[in-house]
């Protein structure tokens, strides 16, 4: 069973039961304890599940959803203040790069005022809402199907990827680490986004707060990877300081 898979179990068992124990899932599923609170971990920081002493209980209430609409619904204000601080860089007619973030999917419906673009994107979900959208041309990168994340990844989707070049690149990460490394949450994933950097004009990091100083399964890449970084709310000094040192441009929300 992937994990993705096992986390969504999880997350309905903590709708329905209001509470779920870190032995007990550990012998369900055949995984070692030590996975499962990594599981627990993982839907706590998607604001899903609160670790307690040996197990966990729900946030919120209602059905879990599955994992992608779980990160699409985390953090929706800051995610639209990212979206619409990107899509004031973008003019009619520039080609754009996004890849299957939940951030990149509020870019797209914030885009949606332009009434010219081409759009490469490996996301389903941003396949699905571009394509409502009147004139403009939107192109899939193929290949295999990353389900808990509805994206294409693989060789296909490097090759395709590779044929284009776009002024934009706006890719999301898993977190951003005091080794001045973007860290994201699967090696074919971050494969896809460096495709995509390497074809752009211009790479930039969408991160909400969250993603600061947290870590990452696979290292997307050095922070100079990005010309600019976008998040929602004012970073710390020393994160600035980062920023400044390498020339990477910085857009948050002042208020």
């Amino acid at each position: 069973m992937l994990a993705a898979e096992r986390r969504q179990i999880i997350a309905e068992r903590l709708q329905a039961a209001g509470r779920v124990m870190v032995g007990e899932l550990s012998g369900e599923f055949g995984v070692s304890e030590e996975t499962i609170r990594r599981d627990l971990e993982w839907l706590e920081s998607e604001g899903v599940a609160k670790r307690t002493y040996g197990g966990a209980v729900p946030c919120g209430g209602g059905k879990a959803p599955p994992p992608y609409a779980i990160r699409k619904n985390t953090n929706a204000e800051g995610k639209l203040v990212i979206a619409q601080l990107a899509a004031a860089l973008v003019e009619e007619g520039d080609a754009v790069m996004v890849d299957e973030s939940s951030t990149a999917y509020y870019t797209v419906q914030a885009l949606r005022m332009l009434k010219d673009l081409t759009l490469i994107t490996n996301s389903l979900e941003i396949l699905r809402l571009a394509g409502e959208k009147e004139g403009w041309h939107v192109i899939s990168t193929g290949g295999e199907l990353h389900w808990d994340v509805m994206a294409q990844v693989g060789r296909h989707a490097l090759e395709s990827i590779s044929s284009y070049h776009a002024k934009w690149a706006f890719l999301s990460c898993r977190g951003i680490n005091t080794q001045l490394e973007i860290a994201d949450s699967s090696d074919d994933i971050v494969q896809v986004k460096r495709a995509m950097a390497r074809s752009a004009g211009h790479t930039v990091l969408l991160a909400d707060h969250r993603k600061f100083d947290r870590p990452g399964f696979t290292a997307l890449g050095p922070l100079d990877l990005v010309d600019r970084v976008i998040t929602d709310r004012e970073p710390s000094q020393e994160w600035k300081a980062r920023f400044e040192e390498r020339g990477i441009a910085l857009s948050y929300k002042t208020n």
